[in-house]
């Protein structure tokens, strides 16, 4: 839903948006943090523009605004980046709070066109841009990638990126390039990463993963050949992992986590299929 319905009115929830932090209010008695409720934006003491629709939640209208990034919180209230948001927060409005950031961004850095830097204007019923001058429509950025949980007799392949900045080991994944499948995508990947071959590859699921703008889609395969290889500009260390003697891996609200979890759980349950 990109419009908001005919004759919205009362509270809605704000997602008060100043350079990719939320605003949040703490949870009285229970710890964490809330989204603030209020009739409009400027009940909350911010300056901001115009707000964008993300949809309703609960029966309850969500907005996104932007907020200069001199803006102060008002009384009480705080920025939190989203990373560290995720603990705090329902899920639910962790996954609005990424959409809020990702669409501010956009609006952002869209205001003029690309071609001829007109200003742009919105499209109603849709997410768009226009351009009024020569008519070119631009859409929020999405940036597919692929993420793959590489399987070999009970073990899984994981590596410390370079940009981790933390002895953690995750998954593998990179972008999909153009002209290119999923499954290709996941198999040069891979390939280039740490050297080996793999077969079988199956969709696992997907993620938005507003860091900044990529759509996560995830999947597992076999190994079929080859001895790890790593690709030294990108990857620290890779090695395979026991479900016995897994290192620090990424946080719960990441699609990896999940990815790694479905793989401890199943051979917990039936050992290693």
């Amino acid at each position: 839903m990109v419009d908001p319905p005919d004759g919205l009115a009362g509270s809605a929830r704000w997602f008060c948006v100043r350079t990719g932090e939320v605003l949040v209010v703490p949870r009285a008695g229970a710890g964490g943090a809330l989204v603030p409720e209020a009739e409009d934006a400027v009940t909350l003491g911010l300056a901001t523009e115009e707000p964008l629709f993300l949809g309703m939640l609960d029966g309850v209208a969500c907005w996104a605004v932007d907020v200069p990034a001199d803006g102060e919180p008002p009384p009480g209230a705080r920025f939190e980046a989203l990373r560290a948001l995720y603990p705090q927060v329902d899920e639910r409005d962790w996954v609005l709070a990424g959409r809020a950031v990702q669409l501010v961004e956009w609006r952002r850095t869209h205001r003029f066109c690309g071609r001829c830097g007109t200003d742009t204007a919105p499209v109603a019923g849709e997410r768009a841009r226009r351009c009024p001058a020569c008519g070119l429509l631009a859409f929020p950025r999405l940036s597919p990638a692929i993420i793959v949980l590489v399987e070999r007799e009970g073990e899984i392949l994981l590596a410390n990126g370079r940009g981790f900045g933390v002895p953690m080991y995750s998954t593998l994944a990179g972008f999909v390039e153009p002209g290119e499948t999923l499954e290709e995508a996941v198999a040069r990947e891979v390939r280039e990463e740490v050297g080996v071959r793999v077969e079988g590859i199956r969709y696992f699921g997907s993620q938005p993963w507003p860091f900044p703008n990529s759509l996560m889609i995830g999947f597992t395969a076999r190994w079929a050949g080859g001895e790890i290889d790593i690709d030294e500009r990108e990857i620290a260390d890779a090695a395979w992992f026991r479900p016995t003697d897994l290192p620090m891996i990424p946080p719960p609200m990441s699609i990896a986590r999940r990815l790694i979890d479905s793989f401890v759980a199943r051979v917990s349950q039936y050992g290693d299929l």
